[in-house]
């Protein structure tokens, strides 16, 4: 899907015309790539975009692969269902079929990614197996120099808007933990991105990390790991199902691997460990963005805001709104990074980010440089004294949006666009319970009633309302009607 070569001539501005470049298009790249089409600099042709996707189809983390490359171009494993129910998951301007279960598997999400390409008619827009390898800033045109390696050769391309969408699923940040690196050099230990299936984990197993990933391992390869040990920071030690199920602190060292020895930081300790699965989250990469640009190196102490952008791995710092930089060597107006938080739903997200984009591409005045630095700064402070001074464990918690503040953000940038819409107390308390509702649909789907309870669901005159409906009864399957 989508057209893999043009010429170059078909990339020049003409004109006074302005050309938007999109980099990934997976569900961030995507929702952007929608924006810009509905934007009406571009219905009467004063903007135009091309969208850049390295691999050979559209999807991001939901378009599978092997995880023959280091590391893999996904880190989508077999079994992955969804987290979030698909009502708060999916664009504003397209609902999941009707009858689409709440909590799907990658392969609907997947499809529905294909199916809102295809209903706004996006691949014109799109080349594939084009992959941007730099983006520099040219003072002299005062445009983007775009140098991309595809189908049609190596070529650079002058681009005026960079909505950068890459994603953030990609290189595996391991712990520093003593002697884990031998651990992975020997390959006893490997981290989820390279995780496909159960099955091929026998043996004792050892998960490291408490997330949604570290807890589906966990749970998945229960039934062929002769024993498994899932290591969750602070956790208090459990033995379950006769010691054959463990759960443990944070590890403290790796031993020798030809014993499969761990300890723990509490002092235990257990032997006999054929693998370990890391399940520690991913690094911030922007492989095509060096210096000037971005600087990768971590940020000087605050105040005054470094005077370059930092790419911690951990964070971007310092960003306004979390997209736009926040430096005077380029204007912020020409460079904005897209889908950045952690914990929140990318796809809404991504059409009010990109509208946020947007709306100071048009008019940088909109933009209020001090306030956005005195808003930077005073998030660092607080940042850095609930750490204990600690810069790296700061950085670290800079995209992990709590849950007030992933709504929060989404409301300020409507009304930064000039949007009254608000997102609904409902929908903010069925997201706060959705572990819940995870468990109890997936209890409907283990007594075989996901078809009865779905049926008709969504195809009625109000779908929106339907879907919050349906949530709210799998949510009180089990709850007492006096609650």
């Amino acid at each position: 899907m989508g057209s893999s070569s043009s010429s170059h001539n078909a990339d020049a501005t003409s004109g006074g015309q302005k050309h938007i470049c999109i980099i990934g298009l997976g569900p961030v790249g995507l929702g952007a790539l929608k924006t810009v089409k509905d934007a009406p600099q571009f219905k009467d042709g004063t903007w135009r975009v091309t969208a850049f996707e390295g691999r050979d189809n559209i999807g991001g983390i939901w378009y599978p692969a092997p995880a023959d490359e280091d590391p893999p171009l996904t880190a989508l494993y077999d079994s992955l269902t969804t987290n979030t129910p698909h009502p708060f998951m999916c664009y504003s301007s397209m609902l999941y079929s009707p009858g689409t279960p709440i909590y799907c598997p990658a392969t609907t999400v997947l499809q529905y990614i294909y199916d809102f390409s295809a209903r706004f008619d996006l691949e014109p827009h799109i080349k594939l197996s084009t992959r941007v390898t730099s983006v520099h800033w040219n003072q002299a045109s005062s445009r983007w120099d775009v140098t991309v390696e595809g189908p049609a050769g190596k070529e650079t391309i002058p681009f005026d808007l960079i909505l950068v969408s890459n994603g953030h699923f990609r290189v595996p940040r391991f712990p520093q933990t003593p002697s884990l690196a031998t651990w992975i050099s020997q390959g006893k230990a490997t981290h989820t991105a390279f995780y496909r299936r159960p099955e091929t984990y026998r043996g004792k197993l050892l998960v490291v990390g408490g997330a949604y990933s570290g807890q589906d391992v966990a749970a998945e390869t229960r039934p062929f790991a002769s024993a498994i040990i899932h290591s969750i920071t602070d956790a208090t030690p459990k033995d379950l199902d006769g010691g054959k199920f463990k759960i443990r602190g944070r590890v403290a060292e790796y031993l020798d691997p030809a014993e499969g020895k761990i300890v723990f930081e509490d002092g235990s300790t257990e032997s006999g460990v054929d693998h370990v699965v890391v399940a520690t989250g991913y690094q911030f990469n922007f492989p095509f963005l060096s210096e000037p640009e971005v600087t990768p190196t971590t940020p000087v102490p605050v105040p005054p805001l470094p005077a370059a952008l930092h790419n911690t791995t951990y964070h971007l710092f310092p960003l306004a709104k979390h997209m736009f930089p926040l430096v005077t060597s380029y204007p912020p107006s020409s460079l904005a990074f897209l889908g950045l938080p952690l914990r929140v739903a990318p796809f809404p997200l991504a059409e009010v980010q990109a509208r946020a984009a947007l709306q100071v591409f048009a008019d940088p005045s909109t933009l209020d440089i001090a306030h956005e630095t005195e808003v930077v700064r005073a998030r660092h402070a607080t940042f850095l004294a609930e750490h204990g001074g600690d810069v790296r464990a700061a950085a670290d918690a800079w995209f992990r949006f709590g849950f007030e503040e992933m709504f929060d953000y989404r409301d300020e940038l409507y009304e930064f666009v000039g949007d009254p819409y608000r997102i609904p107390q409902a929908e903010r308390r069925l997201f706060e319970e959705k572990d819940f509702l995870r468990e109890q649909w997936r209890a409907i789907e283990r007594d075989g009633e996901a078809e009865e309870w779905l049926r008709g669901v969504g195809a009625g005159e109000d779908p929106v309302q339907e879907w919050e409906d349906h949530m709210w009864k799998v949510y009180k399957r089990t709850v007492p009607s006096s609650e």
